[in-house]
C-alpha cells in the first residue's frame, strides 16, 4: 500500500487513514499485536503475513506524520499509536531509518505541548530508546533529548505531570543509553536534588508537600536507584554513607508509594554493600528493623485496606533483606518457550522500570528484542517455529475441562473441611 504523503492533501486527499478511533491505543494494539500478526499469517501464509506488515507500516507512516499535526488531539493520538506499536512489536528496521524524524516530532511535543501530550512524547522517547537499543543511533536521539528532559525536570513552573514523566523517562533512557559514567553521576544528582526534598529537616520536621510534589520525588527517587544498580563500587559506598541515614526517615511518608520506593531503594542499597563488603554493617540496623517489621503488620485504621496490603506485601521482602543477607522472595518470569528468574533487588529494579514502558509486551520483548535479553543475559533470541507455538497452546475445549476439575477439587477439599468443624449445638 503507497505511504500518504499528506494526510489532508496530495494525491490521497480523499483519503482519511487517521481517526480517533485509530489514534486509541487499544486499536492499535488490536490491529499490530503479535498475536493477530501471527494469526493473520497463519491463515493467509506468507501472503497474509506480508499484507498484515504492510498494514502496520502504513499505520505507522499515518501515526508519525499526525506527530506533527497542528491539532493537539491528533498529535497525542498519533504519539498513542506508536507508543502502543513500540511497546507489543520489534520496529528496529522500520524505526531506525525514521528515528530522527520521530525524534524531532517528541522534542516539538516536549517543547510546545501541554500535559498529556507531553508525557506521551516523554514515554515514547523512552520506548525509541529500548527499541534502538545501546549504541550510536539511540545515543544520537537522546543527545536531542536529554537536556529536554532535564531543563524541564528541575524547572519549578513545569506541569507537574510532566516533570513526573521525565524524571522516569530520564532515568531509563540513561541506563539504556549513557555509556559515560560521570554523566550518569551527573543524572543521579538532578534525581537527589528533587527527593532529598523530601528528607526530615535538620530541626526534625517534615516537609509539607502536596500528593503531586510527593509522586515527582517517588519517580526521582526510583529513577536514581535504577542507576544506582550500574554504578561503580566506590560511588555506591559514596552514596551508601550519604543516603542510607536519611532513606529510613522516608518510611514514615504519608504516601504509601514514597513508603514502599523508599523500603525498597534501602534493600536495593543493602544488596550492593553486602556484595562488596559480605561484613558490611549499618549502626542503626535494629531500630530499622524495628520500624520495617511495623510497616509488614501495619494495622493503622486510617490508612486504606489496599495500601495496608500492598505495603505489607513489600515490606515483608525488605525485612528479610535487610535481617537476611542474600535473601530474596525469587519470581520466575515466563514468555514462550523460556524462563527468568528475578532474583535480587537489582533485577528486580530494572524488570520493573522495563515493564513499566512495556507494559504486557514485556514478555514479548524478553523474547525477542535482543537489547533487553542482553540486559537480562538471556542470550540471542530462541526461534520457535509456528508448529511448536501451535502445540503450546492448550485448546479452549481442554481449558474448560481443567477449569472443571480444579472447581470439583477445590469444592471437594472445602466440603471435606466444612465436615471437620465442631459442630458446637444452641445453649
Amino acid at each position: 500500500r503507497p505511504m500518504a504523503r499528506d494526510v489532508n492533501g496530495g494525491p490521497h486527499g480523499a483519503v482519511q487513514p487517521f481517526s480517533d478511533e485509530d489514534a486509541s491505543i487499544e486499536t492499535l494494539s488490536h490491529c499490530s499485536s503479535f498475536s493477530d500478526a501471527m494469526s493473520v499469517a497463519d491463515e493467509g501464509g506468507e501472503t497474509g503475513e506480508e499484507t498484515a506488515q504492510e498494514d502496520l507500516q502504513y499505520k505507522l507512516n499515518v501515526f508519525i506524520d499526525s506527530a506533527v499535526d497542528k491539532s493537539a488531539k491528533t498529535r497525542q493520538g498519533a504519539l498513542d499509536g506508536l507508543k502502543a506499536a513500540m511497546a507489543t512489536r520489534i520496529l528496529y528496521e522500520f524505526i531506525s531509518d525514521r528515528r530522527m524524524t520521530i525524534t524531532d516530532s517528541i522534542e516539538r511535543c516536549l517543547k510546545k505541548g501541554k500535559g498529556q501530550e507531553q508525557c506521551a512524547a516523554a514515554s515514547l522517547a523512552c520506548l525509541l530508546c529500548i527499541q534502538l537499543g545501546s549504541g550510536v543511533e539511540s545515543e544520537e536521539v537522546f543527545k536531542t533529548l536529554k537536556p529536554i528532559f532535564k531543563n524541564i525536570l528541575l524547572d519549578g513552573a513545569a506541569n507537574i505531570q510532566t516533570r513526573q514523566a521525565c524524571a522516569t523517562s530520564l532515568g531509563l533512557c540513561t541506563l539504556v543509553v549513557e555509556d559515560d559514567i560521570l554523566d550518569v553521576y551527573a543524572t543521579m544528582e538532578s534525581f537527589e536534588s528533587l527527593f532529598m526534598r523530601s528528607y526530615v529537616k535538620e530541626d526534625g520536621s517534615r516537609p509539607s508537600l502536596n500528593p503531586q510534589t510527593t509522586l515527582l520525588h517517588t519517580n526521582a527517587l526510583l529513577s536514581w536507584a535504577l542507576l544506582l544498580t550500574i554504578c561503580t563500587g566506590s560511588q555506591v559506598k559514596a552514596v551508601t554513607r550519604k543516603h542510607l541515614p536519611k532513606l529510613p526517615r522516608l518510611l514514615e511518608n504519608d504516601d504509601v508509594n514514597m513508603r514502599i520506593a523508599a523500603g525498597e531503594t534501602i534493600a536495593l542499597l543493602f544488596e550492593l554493600a553486602r556484595d562488596m563488603d559480605p561484613a558490611f554493617e549499618y549502626d542503626d540496623w535494629e531500630p530499622l528493623c524495628d520500624k520495617l517489621n511495623s510497616l509488614a503488620t501495619d494495622c493503622n485504621k486510617h490508612r486504606a485496606k489496599t495500601d495496608k496490603r500492598k505495603q505489607r506485601s513489600v515490606f515483608r521482602d525488605v525485612l528479610k533483606a535487610v535481617e537476611v543477607s542474600g535473601d530474596f522472595q525469587t519470581e520466575t518470569i515466563r514468555f514462550s518457550t523460556e524462563r527468568m528468574t528475578i532474583d535480587s533487588w537489582v533485577r528486580k529494579r530494572t524488570y520493573d522500570a522495563f515493564r513499566e514502558f512495556v507494559g504486557s509486551g514485556m514478555n514479548y520483548h524478553l523474547q525477542a528484542n535482543e537489547f533487553i535479553r542482553g540486559v537480562f543475559e538471556l542470550g540471542p533470541p530462541v526461534l520457535v517455529d509456528t508448529a511448536t507455538l501451535k502445540s503450546m497452546k492448550i485448546s479452549r475445549f481442554e481449558r474448560h475441562l481443567y477449569n472443571a476439575a480444579a472447581f470439583k477439587a477445590r469444592t471437594k477439599a472445602r466440603n471435606k473441611f466444612r465436615d471437620k468443624r465442631v459442630d458446637v449445638g444452641e445453649f
